[in-house]
């Protein structure tokens, strides 16, 4: 009897040394497409060691940036598979799986930053974070890309007319390619990772993108004019593999939810926090930088653009955005 009590102890020890060796071998992988010099990689950093901090080093999580384990489209395919655990791309990246999404980068959307928090962090937002579960994901949050602005290689842009016959870079987001179309651009997908090669050898002569990417990926070295457009705000989506979430204690994806939440936060305020130093940087790179944009001939101008989006979409997420903004 006392030998079979101390195999049973013994055992017991042993499940419980398992389980507890389990726990800590918890490790995600989280990706993004940015250098480690901008604000996605301040945002990953701050998560990674929350995470480890608050589950006392159960979960861990390893960063992989610049695009280490593919581009956008690669990455959310990762993450649906189970490859990778945890995404941060660009929102517009979605609009293949949610074409309604589409709506939150709509040209000129958001008047103002706080709109957008707004909106983003409200019932309209959730929505969108709920529907990610149909395609095999965990919506997080969304932290800032910020506005995105227009450089170029031949002048300031001030009214749509400067727009005209631009070769322009865009990226796969419907809206904005209508929306360099009615401006008389001429637009071209292309990925952002082989960006800084097309500009440099005039395969395209421009580009729109937040000011934090524009310095990071080094675009002033190949581009000499930088105009605050500001016409479209720039969401990120940070997903998680469904499964991978579920599959962890409910205490943990607690301090998954609150560490993204708070994650979110930072990364916007270190966004604008830095925006005005982002652009001084910018003109001390040598990038002429212009202000006086006409953003209401703008706006006048992609009107279009959102009948375009409604004929195809519908607008009932359009109208809860527009609600929810008032």
């Amino acid at each position: 009897m006392k030998n079979t009590m101390t195999r049973l102890m013994l055992a017991t020890a042993f499940l419980v040394g398992t389980t507890g060796a389990s726990l800590a071998e918890v490790k995600l992988k989280l990706a993004h497409a940015a250098p480690e010099t901008d604000l996605q990689q301040d945002f990953s950093v701050f998560f990674q060691e929350q995470v480890a901090e608050r589950t006392n080093g159960e979960v861990t999580v390893q960063i992989f940036p610049q695009g280490q384990l593919g581009n956008d489209a690669a990455m959310i395919d990762g993450t649906r598979a189970g490859i990778i655990d945890i995404a941060m791309v660009g929102l517009n990246n979605y609009s293949g799986l949610m074409p309604e999404s589409a709506a939150f980068t709509l040209p000129f959307m958001f008047p103002t930053r706080e709109t957008a928090y707004s909106v983003l962090d409200g019932d309209v937002g959730q929505s969108v974070l709920d529907k990610f579960e149909d395609h095999g994901l965990k919506g997080l949050g969304f932290p800032e890309n910020g506005y995105r602005n227009m450089t170029n290689d031949r002048g300031p842009i001030r009214t749509p007319a400067d727009v005209e016959g631009l070769q322009m870079r865009v990226n796969n987001s419907i809206a904005l390619n209508d929306m360099f179309d009615a401006l008389g651009a001429n637009p071209q997908q292309i990925p952002v990772a082989e960006l800084y090669t097309a500009l440099e050898t005039g395969v395209v002569d421009s580009q729109d993108h937040p000011i934090g990417v524009t310095l990071s990926f080094k675009f002033y070295e190949v581009q000499e004019y930088l105009s605050l457009t500001r016409h479209a705000y720039a969401p990120l989506a940070v997903a998680m593999n469904l499964k991978k979430f579920d599959g962890l204690t409910a205490e943990q994806q607690q301090v998954i939810l609150d560490v993204a939440g708070e994650a979110v936060d930072m990364q916007r305020e270190l966004s604008i926090a830095k925006e005005d130093e982002m652009i001084a940087q910018l003109e001390a790179e040598g990038m002429k930088v212009n202000r006086d944009v006409d953003g209401a001939a703008f706006q006048e101008m992609v009107a279009p653009v959102w009948n375009n989006f409604i004929e195809e979409n519908g607008d009932t997420l359009v109208n809860a955005i527009r609600e929810a903004s008032m």
